[in-house]
This record gives structure tokens, sequence and C-alpha cells, in this order.
């Protein structure tokens, strides 16, 4: 069966129905977490800490279990508490990732011993909870589905773990083959989103986020934004023409995280005799030149959009891009639809890499936009804010926390980014200098009335939009 998409409305499936498609996904997602944990590394990778800006995979293993006795048995069945003694080990907020190691955490072993009786009482309990639609929490089946969604987020933590693991060798292969082979950009490097109302967000996915509602109409004006995101070869002029070492492309504060990190390529970048390598899992390749590039932080993205005269787009940019339907007047779940249909993104970790720009012709928008959904999370040049009518569900550590200057809104999802964890409404963010996570970009540049405007060195090209 094809991987779920949540359900556009509970008439498009009987309770019955749902909770068989429920129990599938939440066997699917356990089988790709032990295959990123248990199944393939010993105790002490386990156990150790590759980075301080991850934790240890088995503290992210036992926190997704607790995670689903919190929701799952306590809230959604009202049963009794199985271990609350753990409850503060495996709470994000009580603490930082940092100091994980130090925690009297579960043994591998015992965190798997304990996940699974977490899930085999959910799988029991499963049958008599009503998706009352009077109960926000279990109405659609939400909170199953915010269960199976973390989980799949934090196994692509688990993947950025794995690609910061220095000297080991290499222990993932990818699951296929590229479904699609890349073509050249129709129409050129962009295109024209003309002026107008979208509707941003959703108000009827029954299994979106607080920060993804409520629907609401967003005017604006018109823009041009890249086909495809930027490649690797692209990235790479940057970088040849001086652009990590000319202030003029950063912010101040990206300039001063310039001269702080000292770093002068995406990460996991090296240069040995005049080739770029990059490490990717164990393995040491040449860049792919036509693969999007991947591991660059914001200020990194907004230098290059600067240098090329262009900019980031806004994430309501991005989102119109992505999902408004201009025939019909109506915001589209996926770029290419209301259903999810393999062999239109690269997602759910199939090929572990990004895939070529100019692939999945068939998961285009409206617009003829390709791959905005999967291969790299795109940056966008937005503050993490909750939109107008913003309601914390059902708790605020999952977004409101995060609101304000300090996080930077990132969509799409990428190659590691499971089906069912993202769509065109759904928001991701991070710190402006994150870089393990696999994030990349494209570029937009705003219209001016009467004429192009702005000063792409690639305006020639341009589009003239659909």
């Amino acid at each position: 069966m094809a991987p779920l998409s949540s359900p556009g409305s509970t008439a498009e499936h009987d309770e019955d129905a749902l909770k068989e498609l429920i129990a599938e996904e939440l066997g699917g997602v356990r089988a790709r977490s032990f295959g990123l944990t248990t199944d393939v590394l010993a105790e002490d990778d386990l156990t150790s800490q590759v980075s301080p800006l991850m934790s240890p995979l088995v503290w992210d293993l036992a926190h997704v279990g607790n995670y689903e006795e919190l929701w799952l048995l306590r809230a959604a069945a009202g049963a009794e508490p199985m271990r609350p003694e753990i409850d503060g080990l495996y709470d994000a907020f009580e603490h930082p990732r940092a100091e994980r190691p130090s925690l009297p955490l579960l043994p591998p072993d015992e965190a798997r011993a304990y996940i699974g009786t977490v899930r085999a009482k959910v799988l029991d309990a499963l049958g008599s909870v009503r998706f009352d639609t009077a109960n926000p929490l279990t109405s659609g089946g939400f909170v199953y589905g915010m269960v199976v969604q973390h989980e799949h987020m934090h196994d692509e933590t688990m993947l950025a773990t794995h690609q910061l693991r220095k000297g080991a060798p290499a222990l993932l292969d990818p699951l296929a083959e590229p479904l699609q082979t890349p073509a050249a950009a129709a129409g050129g490097d962009e295109v024209l989103i003309p002026a107008g109302p979208f509707e941003m967000g959703t108000s009827d996915d029954p299994w979106a986020y607080d920060n993804e509602r409520p629907g609401h109409m967003v005017d604006l004006p018109a823009y041009y934004i890249d086909v495809e995101p930027v490649t690797n070869a692209a990235y790479l002029a940057f970088i040849e023409a001086g652009g990590y070492d000319d202030p003029r492309w950063w912010t101040p504060a990206g300039w001063e995280w310039r001269n702080g990190s000292g770093k002068r390529a995406p990460a996991f970048w090296t240069r040995e005799g005049g080739q770029w390598l990059r490490r990717r899992f164990g393995r040491t390749e040449p860049v792919p030149p036509r693969e999007p590039v991947q591991h660059v932080c914001w200020y990194e993205a907004d230098a290059y959009a600067r240098w090329a005269g262009k900019r980031l787009p806004t994430e309501a940019e991005w989102e119109k891009a992505a999902r408004w339907d201009p025939a019909v007047q109506r915001s589209r779940k996926y770029p290419w639809g209301e259903v999810y249909e393999e062999g239109r993104a690269n997602l759910g970790q199939r090929l572990l890499r990004p895939s070529e720009a100019g692939s999945y012709a068939s998961g285009a928008s409206a617009y003829g936009v390709r791959q905005l959904i999967g291969d790299v999370w795109e940056w966008t040049s937005s503050d993490f804010h909750g939109y107008p009518g913003f309601r914390s569900f059902p708790y605020k550590e999952y977004s409101e926390v995060f609101f304000g200057p300090d996080y930077k809104v990132l969509r799409g999802g990428s190659w590691a980014t499971h089906p069912l964890a993202v769509r065109g409404s759904f928001r991701n963010w991070d710190y402006p200098i994150r870089r393990q996570i696999f994030s990349g970009f494209r570029c937009a540049r705003s219209a001016v009335a009467g004429g192009r405007g702005g000063s792409s060195p690639h305006e020639a090209q341009a589009g003239e939009g659909r």
C-alpha cells in the first residue's frame, strides 16, 4: 500500500478503515526507526554522541516511545503511566541535546523493549478509542497522525546523526534508483507568479499541525521564483567568485557567523587536488554538479541569493508557488494535487541524496515549479510566527515557544522526509546557523510593475509563468 496521506476528511475513511491505516503506518515508522538504530549499530554507537548538536541515538529511540505513551496511551486511551520516572529523561525541553549523554538513559535493549511494550498496548487500545468529532485530540485520528509524524521527524534527525558520524563505515544503502530522468526546466530558469491572493495554510487537513492553521487569504505582489533549487554547480560558482570573502553579500549577522565559523563551503565538502568532494554517510565522492546543494545554513543561502541578484522567497511566496492553482482558485495539498503519489517527489529515504535538478516533472506545481516537495528543505526569508487566529494545540511546546526572530522557516521536506510528514502547508524551522539538516534553497526576486525589474543575471531567460 502507498504511504498514507493524512485523510482529507473523516468521511473519506470509516473509522475501522482509518484505524487499519493508522496501525499500518505505526508499524512502518517503527521499522524505519529500528533500521536506523538497533538493527545497524552496536551499543557503543547507540549510546555515544557524535556531536553536541545531536542526541545519542538511543535517546531518540526511547523518546519516540515515551512520546507515544504520553499521547496514545495516557491522553487518548486514558491509561495509567507505565514508567513515569523516565518522563523527565525524555523531555526535550527539560534536557538540551548537549547534556543528554550524561543522563541515566535506558540502554538499547531496554529502550527497545520499552517502546515495544508501549506499541503493543497502543494497538490493543486502538480498537476501543473513538474518533469523536467533539474531541479535537482524536477527531480524524489526529493524535495518531501526530505521533506517527513525530517519529518520522526523529528518523530524519537520526539520519542527520548518521551523516555526522566520522570515520565510520557506510551502513546505509539507498532503497531505490531515481524514478525519473532529469530534464532541463521548460521555459527558463524562473517563472512569474502573478499578483493576487491565495489561501495559505489549512483549516481542514485533520493531521495538520497547529502552526499550519488556520487557512487564510494572503495577497502577494507579482514575483519570480526559480523553477529548480540552486544546484551544487551554481553554488560552486559563488564560492569560486569569492562569495565567502565579500561582505557585500552577507548580512551583519551572517558575516559575523562566516568570520567566527571559518566556513567557506557547504558542510561535508572538502577540496582535494583541485576537486571538490563530499562525505555522505561514510562515503567520499565527487560533488555532483546537478544535485541541489544541501547542508547550507540560512546565512549562506541568503548570501548566495544576494550575489545572484535575487533574494530568498518569503514562505508565503514559496507556498503560493507550490500550492495555488489559479485555474480553480484554490490551494492544493501537494504541488501536483490532493493525493500523494509515488514518483512525483524524492521522499522517504529512498535515495539517500537529492535527485538531480529537473527531476520529477510530474510533481511540478500549477505554475511549473519543480521539486518543491522533497530533495532538500528550502530556506525562506521568513521568521517563524503563528498565522492570524493561531491557537496552540495540543501543546505550546510544539510550535508557539519557537515563535520569533530567532528561527527561520524552511519548506518542502527533503529526500529524508517521509511522505506522511510533509505537505505543501507544512512548516519547519531552525536557527539560521544550522547546517547538519538536509537544507538547500531556491531564489526569488520581485517583479516591478510594467517590467521585469530586478537585477538577476538570468533575467533574459526568465519564463513568463502560466
